[in-house]
């Protein structure tokens, strides 16, 4: 009887030393680079020996998030939220490696006539015709775009056709649905709502560029595992992943 409750006892504990050896490493990732992500995640959770458990969020809402003190062992966000969350020592220092990076483009129903944008007056035109322009309230992106509008002189033109939404779903469901008819944001976040499609990128004079840093967390449950996929995340299989769904159309 001592021996097989022995027994038992060894075979609870390595139980229990299994399901540590695979438990998640929970990773918080901004939406800018949710496609790549989904598409990499079989990979990483093979090159990293262990699941991967992704939760999706503006940089600005995931920064709330780890400011609230939600626990999470790696953060993919942009460079902004990555340096004050250094420094508020919710991130590791030195652990910050650029990842990604997506261009801004244009988003339209799928199956929907195509505007020309391929020129800054071009977008212009698009713009002051189209009936409703939907933005994201905290993308990362409505800056350099609110830019775009003062740089175009139409800031003030088309003011009363801008949607401010909650978030990228939000706005691409607006598309879809024909509530909105041209949203204006990451281009690696128009393919995440079924039924809309990428109509093109800012062309070259109004481009910028969205960056997503990777990073440690201080209170990392695995800090060397956290290191081994941001090692993976720029390996050159991800990073033509990654490049491949930020790009748009050729």
């Amino acid at each position: 009887m001592i021996q097989r409750s022995g027994a038992v006892a060894l075979f609870v504990l390595w139980a229990q030393c299994a399901v540590a050896q695979v438990a998640p490493l929970h990773v918080l990732a901004s939406n800018g680079v949710r496609a790549g992500m989904e598409a990499l995640k079989p990979a990483c959770e093979s090159a990293i020996g262990r699941p991967l458990a992704i939760d999706y969020d503006s940089s600005a809402g995931l920064k709330r998030k780890i400011e609230g003190g939600d626990a999470f062992d790696l953060a993919i966000i942009t460079p902004e939220a990555t340096a004050e969350l250094t420094k508020a020592g919710k991130l590791a220092n030195g652990t910050a490696t650029e990842v990604a990076q997506t261009g801004i483009g244009f988003g339209i129903r799928a199956g929907a006539p195509k505007m020309d944008v391929s020129t800054s007056e071009a977008v212009k035109q698009a713009l002051l015709k189209a009936k409703s322009i939907a933005l994201v309230r905290e993308g990362a992106s409505r800056v350099t775009i609110e830019k775009m509008f003062e740089r175009l002189g139409i800031a003030q033109a088309i003011a009363s056709k801008i949607k401010l939404e909650s978030g990228t779903v939000k706005a691409g469901e607006g598309v879809a649905k024909g509530e909105t008819e041209l949203e204006i944001i990451p281009i690696s976040e128009i393919p995440l709502v079924r039924g809309v499609q990428i109509l093109g990128p800012l062309p070259g004079e109004l481009q910028s560029y969205v960056r997503f840093q990777a990073s440690v967390s201080m209170t990392a449950g695995d800090a060397a595992v956290a290191r081994k996929a941001i090692a993976f995340l720029i390996s050159p299989v991800a990073a033509a992943v990654f490049k491949a769904y930020s790009a748009g159309p050729r």
